[in-house]
C-alpha cells in the first residue's frame, strides 16, 4: 500500500518530515463498502424469493383487460429500479458537460454555416453565367 502523507498550508516546502504512519485512513471507503454489502445483499434476498416465488406457484397469466396494466406497473418498476442504480454526476460535473455540449455546437454551427456560404457562393458563380 502506497504512503499517504498529509500536507498543511503551513508546512515549509523545504522542511519534508515523513509520518511514521499514513495519517488518512480508509473508514469512509469501508463504510461504503458495507453500504453496498449490504444492498447487494438485500438484491440477492429478493432475488432468492423472487426465483422461489416462481417456481412454487404456477405461471399465472392475468386477464387480458389488465395485462397492459400489469406490464406497465412491471416496466415502471424495473425502471425505478435501473434509476436508483445510476451514479449522478454532481453540479460541478454536469456544467461542464453542458459547456462542452454548447461550445460543441457552436463550432458544428460555424463550419454548416461557413459551408453554406461557400457553397452558395459557388452556385452563384456557376449560374450567373
Amino acid at each position: 500500500m502506497a504512503k499517504i502523507t498529509r500536507i498543511k498550508a503551513s508546512d515549509d516546502s523545504s522542511k519534508k518530515e515523513e509520518p511514521s504512519e499514513p495519517t488518512i485512513t480508509r473508514k469512509k471507503v469501508v463504510v461504503k463498502d458495507k453500504k453496498l454489502e449490504k444492498i447487494n445483499r438485500k438484491d440477492a434476498k429478493k432475488a432468492e424469493k423472487l426465483a422461489k416465488k416462481q417456481s412454487s406457484s404456477k405461471e399465472r397469466k392475468p386477464f387480458i383487460l389488465i395485462r397492459p396494466f400489469v406490464y406497465l406497473g412491471r416496466y415502471l418498476r424495473d425502471s425505478w429500479r435501473e434509476l436508483r442504480q445510476v451514479r449522478w454526476p454532481n453540479r460541478k460535473a454536469t456544467w461542464k458537460m453542458v459547456l462542452a455540449v454548447i461550445i460543441y455546437t457552436a463550432l458544428f454551427m460555424i463550419i454548416i454555416t461557413l459551408l453554406d456560404m461557400f457553397f452558395s457562393w459557388i452556385f452563384s458563380l456557376l449560374l450567373s453565367k
